[in-house]
Protein backbone atom coordinates (compact mmCIF):
# COMPACT_ATOMS: atom_id res chain seq x y z
CA UNK A 1 0.00 0.00 0.00
CA UNK A 2 1.49 3.55 -0.52
CA UNK A 3 2.01 5.89 1.81
CA UNK A 4 -1.01 7.73 1.23
CA UNK A 5 -3.83 6.68 2.20
CA UNK A 6 -7.37 6.81 -0.25
CA UNK A 7 -11.09 6.19 1.11
CA UNK A 8 -13.64 6.26 -1.57
CA UNK A 9 -17.29 7.92 0.00
CA UNK A 10 -20.11 7.85 -1.94
CA UNK A 11 -23.72 8.75 -1.98
CA UNK A 12 -26.74 8.50 -4.03
CA UNK A 13 -28.87 10.96 -5.89
CA UNK A 14 -32.59 11.43 -5.45
CA UNK A 15 -35.11 8.65 -6.95
CA UNK A 16 -38.65 7.98 -7.09
CA UNK A 17 -40.29 8.61 -4.10
CA UNK A 18 -37.64 10.43 -2.49
CA UNK A 19 -36.96 13.70 -4.10
CA UNK A 20 -33.94 15.21 -1.62
CA UNK A 21 -31.27 12.49 -0.49
CA UNK A 22 -29.27 13.42 2.26
CA UNK A 23 -26.66 11.63 1.22
CA UNK A 24 -25.43 13.80 -1.21
CA UNK A 25 -24.80 16.44 1.42
CA UNK A 26 -22.92 13.92 3.59
CA UNK A 27 -20.79 12.77 1.43
CA UNK A 28 -19.90 16.64 0.48
CA UNK A 29 -19.04 17.60 4.07
CA UNK A 30 -17.16 14.33 4.72
CA UNK A 31 -15.05 14.79 1.76
CA UNK A 32 -13.96 18.76 2.76
CA UNK A 33 -12.99 17.33 6.09
CA UNK A 34 -9.82 18.52 7.72
CA UNK A 35 -8.69 16.78 10.46
CA UNK A 36 -4.49 15.61 11.83
CA UNK A 37 -5.28 12.28 11.15
CA UNK A 38 -6.30 12.57 7.43
CA UNK A 39 -3.07 14.72 7.09
CA UNK A 40 -1.98 11.63 4.84
CA UNK A 41 -4.82 10.47 3.50
CA UNK A 42 -6.87 11.29 0.50
CA UNK A 43 -11.11 11.82 0.09
CA UNK A 44 -12.57 10.64 -2.79
CA UNK A 45 -16.51 11.37 -3.13
CA UNK A 46 -18.44 9.97 -5.80
CA UNK A 47 -22.50 10.01 -6.11
CA UNK A 48 -24.31 7.37 -7.57
CA UNK A 49 -27.46 8.10 -10.14
CA UNK A 50 -29.43 5.77 -8.73
CA UNK A 51 -29.46 2.77 -11.39
CA UNK A 52 -27.96 -0.62 -11.60
CA UNK A 53 -26.46 0.29 -14.85
CA UNK A 54 -25.23 2.86 -13.02
CA UNK A 55 -23.77 1.00 -10.25
CA UNK A 56 -22.15 -1.61 -12.88
CA UNK A 57 -20.17 1.00 -14.82
CA UNK A 58 -19.53 3.41 -12.53
CA UNK A 59 -17.90 1.35 -9.54
CA UNK A 60 -15.08 -0.33 -11.33
CA UNK A 61 -14.47 2.51 -12.65
CA UNK A 62 -13.33 4.76 -9.73
CA UNK A 63 -11.89 1.41 -8.34
CA UNK A 64 -9.49 0.83 -11.19
CA UNK A 65 -8.95 5.33 -11.67
CA UNK A 66 -8.17 5.41 -7.75
CA UNK A 67 -7.55 2.05 -6.23
CA UNK A 68 -9.20 3.06 -2.82
CA UNK A 69 -8.02 1.02 0.32
CA UNK A 70 -11.56 1.51 1.72
CA UNK A 71 -15.06 2.13 0.54
CA UNK A 72 -17.31 4.15 2.92
CA UNK A 73 -20.80 3.81 1.28
CA UNK A 74 -24.19 6.24 2.19
CA UNK A 75 -27.49 5.48 1.29
CA UNK A 76 -30.96 6.72 2.22
CA UNK A 77 -33.56 4.59 4.59
CA UNK A 78 -36.74 6.99 4.13
CA UNK A 79 -38.89 4.77 6.41
CA UNK A 80 -36.46 4.46 9.36
CA UNK A 81 -35.55 6.84 11.98
CA UNK A 82 -32.34 5.74 13.08
CA UNK A 83 -29.10 5.37 11.35
CA UNK A 84 -28.62 1.88 10.15
CA UNK A 85 -24.74 0.00 9.74
CA UNK A 86 -25.66 -2.97 7.24
CA UNK A 87 -23.91 -5.87 8.20
CA UNK A 88 -24.78 -8.01 4.87
CA UNK A 89 -25.87 -7.48 1.53
CA UNK A 90 -28.85 -9.87 0.51
CA UNK A 91 -28.97 -11.54 -2.66
CA UNK A 92 -32.58 -9.85 -3.88
CA UNK A 93 -33.41 -6.75 -5.94
CA UNK A 94 -36.79 -6.07 -6.23
CA UNK A 95 -38.91 -6.48 -9.15
CA UNK A 96 -41.59 -3.65 -7.89
CA UNK A 97 -39.56 -0.73 -7.85
CA UNK A 98 -37.87 0.85 -10.89
CA UNK A 99 -34.85 2.88 -10.60
CA UNK A 100 -34.66 6.03 -11.24
CA UNK A 101 -34.49 5.58 -15.27
CA UNK A 102 -37.71 3.58 -14.53
CA UNK A 103 -36.22 0.78 -15.31
CA UNK A 104 -37.32 -2.60 -13.38
CA UNK A 105 -35.06 -5.59 -12.14
CA UNK A 106 -36.50 -8.62 -14.24
CA UNK A 107 -35.53 -11.05 -11.08
CA UNK A 108 -35.54 -11.43 -7.85
CA UNK A 109 -31.73 -12.28 -7.13
CA UNK A 110 -28.37 -10.96 -8.16
CA UNK A 111 -26.86 -14.22 -8.70
CA UNK A 112 -28.40 -17.72 -8.87
CA UNK A 113 -28.32 -19.81 -5.72
CA UNK A 114 -25.80 -17.82 -3.75
CA UNK A 115 -26.26 -17.06 -0.07
CA UNK A 116 -26.02 -13.64 1.14
CA UNK A 117 -22.36 -11.61 1.60
CA UNK A 118 -21.01 -10.14 5.17
CA UNK A 119 -19.46 -7.18 5.29
CA UNK A 120 -17.24 -7.96 8.46
CA UNK A 121 -16.37 -7.63 11.62
CA UNK A 122 -15.27 -3.97 11.47
CA UNK A 123 -18.82 -2.88 11.16
CA UNK A 124 -19.79 -3.59 14.85
CA UNK A 125 -16.71 -1.10 15.27
CA UNK A 126 -18.16 1.27 12.95
CA UNK A 127 -21.41 1.14 14.77
CA UNK A 128 -19.44 1.74 18.07
CA UNK A 129 -18.04 4.84 17.12
CA UNK A 130 -21.04 6.05 15.47
CA UNK A 131 -22.97 5.43 19.16
CA UNK A 132 -20.56 7.00 20.76
CA UNK A 133 -21.45 10.68 19.11
CA UNK A 134 -24.63 10.30 20.64
CA UNK A 135 -26.72 9.53 17.61
CA UNK A 136 -29.42 6.33 17.40
CA UNK A 137 -27.47 4.01 15.28
CA UNK A 138 -28.30 0.38 15.33
CA UNK A 139 -26.60 -2.82 13.06
CA UNK A 140 -28.86 -3.98 10.36
CA UNK A 141 -28.80 -7.49 8.56
CA UNK A 142 -31.40 -6.26 5.97
CA UNK A 143 -30.19 -3.71 3.44
CA UNK A 144 -33.55 -3.76 1.29
CA UNK A 145 -33.47 -5.29 -1.71
CA UNK A 146 -32.92 -1.74 -4.17
CA UNK A 147 -30.03 -0.37 -5.08
CA UNK A 148 -28.62 0.48 -1.53
CA UNK A 149 -28.32 -3.27 -1.17
CA UNK A 150 -27.07 -3.73 -4.99
CA UNK A 151 -24.18 -1.74 -4.13
CA UNK A 152 -23.61 -3.47 -0.84
CA UNK A 153 -23.31 -6.61 -3.16
CA UNK A 154 -20.94 -5.26 -5.62
CA UNK A 155 -18.96 -3.46 -2.99
CA UNK A 156 -18.32 -6.68 -0.82
CA UNK A 157 -17.65 -8.67 -4.40
CA UNK A 158 -14.36 -5.98 -5.46
CA UNK A 159 -13.77 -6.38 -1.54
CA UNK A 160 -12.44 -9.86 -2.06
CA UNK A 161 -10.61 -9.26 -5.09
CA UNK A 162 -6.87 -9.14 -4.84
CA UNK A 163 -6.44 -5.56 -6.08
CA UNK A 164 -9.95 -4.29 -4.50
CA UNK A 165 -10.61 -2.43 -1.31
CA UNK A 166 -9.51 -3.63 2.27
CA UNK A 167 -12.53 -3.11 3.58
CA UNK A 168 -16.30 -1.80 2.71
CA UNK A 169 -18.83 -0.52 4.46
CA UNK A 170 -22.86 0.70 3.60
CA UNK A 171 -24.43 3.04 6.24
CA UNK A 172 -27.93 3.66 5.65
CA UNK A 173 -29.27 7.67 6.91
CA UNK A 174 -32.74 8.17 7.80
CA UNK A 175 -34.30 11.74 6.02
CA UNK A 176 -33.12 14.43 8.22
CA UNK A 177 -35.27 17.12 9.56
CA UNK A 178 -35.53 20.64 7.97
CA UNK A 179 -35.52 24.08 9.10
CA UNK A 180 -33.55 23.14 12.09
CA UNK A 181 -35.73 21.09 14.15
CA UNK A 182 -34.54 17.94 15.45
CA UNK A 183 -37.03 16.68 17.57
CA UNK A 184 -40.51 17.27 16.79
CA UNK A 185 -43.45 15.52 19.38
CA UNK A 186 -43.68 11.56 17.82
CA UNK A 187 -41.51 12.05 14.93
CA UNK A 188 -37.75 12.44 16.29
CA UNK A 189 -35.28 13.45 13.57
CA UNK A 190 -31.34 13.35 12.80
CA UNK A 191 -29.85 16.72 11.86
CA UNK A 192 -27.56 17.23 9.48
CA UNK A 193 -25.37 18.48 11.75
CA UNK A 194 -25.28 14.95 13.79
CA UNK A 195 -24.95 12.54 10.53
CA UNK A 196 -21.83 14.85 9.83
CA UNK A 197 -20.21 14.33 13.50
CA UNK A 198 -21.40 10.49 13.02
CA UNK A 199 -20.17 10.24 9.47
CA UNK A 200 -16.87 11.78 10.44
CA UNK A 201 -16.43 9.05 13.33
CA UNK A 202 -16.89 6.44 10.65
CA UNK A 203 -14.63 7.59 8.49
CA UNK A 204 -12.02 7.99 10.78
CA UNK A 205 -12.30 4.81 12.26
CA UNK A 206 -12.63 3.47 8.69
CA UNK A 207 -8.90 5.01 8.44
CA UNK A 208 -7.85 3.32 11.17
CA UNK A 209 -8.91 -0.33 10.72
CA UNK A 210 -7.58 0.37 7.28
CA UNK A 211 -4.22 1.14 8.64
CA UNK A 212 -4.77 -1.73 10.83
CA UNK A 213 -5.72 -4.27 8.04
CA UNK A 214 -2.62 -2.82 6.20
CA UNK A 215 -0.08 -3.80 8.91
CA UNK A 216 -0.94 -7.65 9.52
CA UNK A 217 -1.51 -7.94 5.70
Amino acid sequence: MSARLRILITGFGPFPGAPFNPTQALVARLKRLRRPALGDVELIGHIFHVTYATVDRELPLLLAKHQPQALLMFGLAGRTAHLRVETRARNAVTTLWPDADRTRARKGSILSDADARMFGPHTAKLLRVAVGTGIDARASRDAGSYLCNYLSWRAIEAARTDNGPRLAAFVHVPLLARGGTSRRKGMPRITLEELVDAGEAMLLEMVRLTRQAARTS
